[in-house]
């Protein structure tokens, strides 16, 4: 048991889970067309929140209890007691075994919410009080990562509202939208598809900092069920650089544990949940981005220098960006996107699409939901309903006989199965709200429909 718990450690506190696979998920893009409206329940918004929460789950508390200044909040914040803490780590190891046995990170994430199961548990061992603090202090803390300690640092914050566009040099991801936008300078330089962790390792929400390019990284595989799948690996044996076992890629950029941005995915991975904690790109992918965030951050990185580092394979090198990048790791299932309604499916579970959130997106492009038509304002909350974790039945629609032929079809659509994205044209708002993907790098090799820059 000690000697799993070491490996633990080492699988969370050095990019916990950099990658691994899950089965496919379809990210179709359909837009949706006026059905039976569904009510849409409002719920506290989390685009105006400072640190989102993504909901602790037990997986992601295992990976917490290994560190000892985490531990040592508990007992400080929370007044927990050691057997307290006991009966934590006893339950989070219960939990990673059951993962184990059941290989259930290979799967797409729809076989139960394990924020459900993590918070019975905490329940019945700290009681409700207890368990809510514990939740907040959790989720806090991961949201920060190792930079939660940082003291007087004054840089820059996660932008307030929602759909915000920064006016500097950084990275957003977001995180529904399986997007990774890069903006230099306010000028949204270039788009990535990427691919995300898993809903009991849930990529972080908050502001990060992006300060190193690391070539040729190694990587110490953690003691996980999808490890065991993989030959010649052996839980907590450092794989070297370059080895083809090493599924971090040429490149890995820290942005605070247990996060990287890195390379090592397949095309068929992008779009999908992909890692532990981590942002996944294509070996393609992440060069191409290194590139363009040293010279973003005013790094001195030359083709030639990049290429001479690559090919030392076997030799690990780290490149300190002159100017530190502020990364967002936002969670926005609603977005408006260049006059037009973007609505994600709520991957996390965070119950986010809803009405009170649509509203607050609109108004801060000054756009008001009373103001669309009957039509798209039914299709909006369709749309909310249908992205939304655990979607309402919708009452069947028997258009009228008067109904016109358009609208007697679209009462008969619904949105495809596994369907990951809905678009509504809101017509008249072009330009309004966060910016179309420029030059949209899929991860396929292939060029993508989408603004050029």
């Amino acid at each position: 048991m000690i000697l799993l718990r070491q490996l633990l450690i080492l699988s969370v506190l050095a990019c916990l889970f950099a990658s691994c696979t899950t089965a496919p998920t379809n990210t179709n893009t359909a837009t949706v067309q006026p059905t039976a409206s569904p009510s849409a329940s409002p719920s506290p918004s989390p685009v105006e929140s400072k640190t989102a929460s993504v909901g602790v789950t037990l997986p992601l508390l295992d990976a917490l209890l290994t560190d000892e200044k985490f531990v040592s909040r508990l007992k400080t914040n929370l007044k927990l007691s050691d057997a307290q803490i006991d009966s934590l780590k006893h339950a989070s190891t219960a939990e990673i075994t059951r993962l184990r046995e059941s290989n259930a990170e290979d799967v797409d994430g729809n076989s139960g919410d394990p924020r459900a199961r993590t918070e019975e548990q905490l329940r019945s061992i700290l009681g409700e009080q207890k368990a809510r603090e514990l939740a907040s202090l959790a989720n806090e803390y991961w949201s920060k990562g190792d930079q939660a300690d940082a003291s007087g640092d004054k840089g820059p914050q996660m932008l307030p509202g929602p759909n915000a566009v920064p006016s500097d040099t950084r990275v957003v991801v977001n995180i529904p939208a399986f997007r990774m936008d890069l903006f230099q300078d306010g000028s949204l330089v270039k788009s990535y598809k990427v691919g995300i962790g898993y809903p009991e390792f849930p990529l972080p929400q908050g502001l990060r900092k992006a300060q190193t390019i690391i070539f040729n990284p190694t990587w110490t595989p953690p003691d996980s069920p999808w490890v065991a799948t993989m030959k010649n690996v052996t839980p907590g044996e450092k794989i070297g650089a370059g080895e083809k076992d090493n599924p971090l890629g040429p490149i890995k950029i820290p942005i605070g544990l247990p996060s990287l941005i890195h390379g090592g995915k397949s095309p068929s991975r992008i779009g999908k949940f992909a890692s532990h904690g981590c942002v996944g790109l294509t070996n393609a992918q992440i060069k191409d981005f290194a590139v363009l965030l040293s010279k973003a951050s005013n790094t001195e990185l030359s083709d030639q220098t990049m290429a001479s580092y690559l090919q030392e394979k076997d030799q690990t090198k780290t490149v300190k960006l002159s100017n530190v990048v502020p990364v967002e790791l936002r969670y926005e299932t609603i977005v408006l996107e260049d006059g037009k309604l973007h609505i994600y499916k709520d991957v996390y579970a965070q119950d986010t699409n809803t009405e009170e959130n649509l509203r607050k997106v609109l108004e801060a492009q000054g756009v008001k939901f009373d103001d669309l038509s009957e039509q798209q304002r039914t299709e909006a909350l369709n749309a909310l309903n249908a992205m939304s974790a655990n979607p309402q039945k919708a009452p069947s629609a028997s258009p009228s006989p008067e109904a016109s032929p358009e609208k007697k079809t679209a009462a008969k659509k619904k949105p495809a199965k596994n369907q990951n994205e809905i678009v509504i044209d809101l017509g008249g708002l072009t330009q309004k709200g966060y910016p179309a993907p420029v030059n949209l790098d899929t991860g396929s090799g292939k060029p993508a429909a989408g603004k050029r820059g």
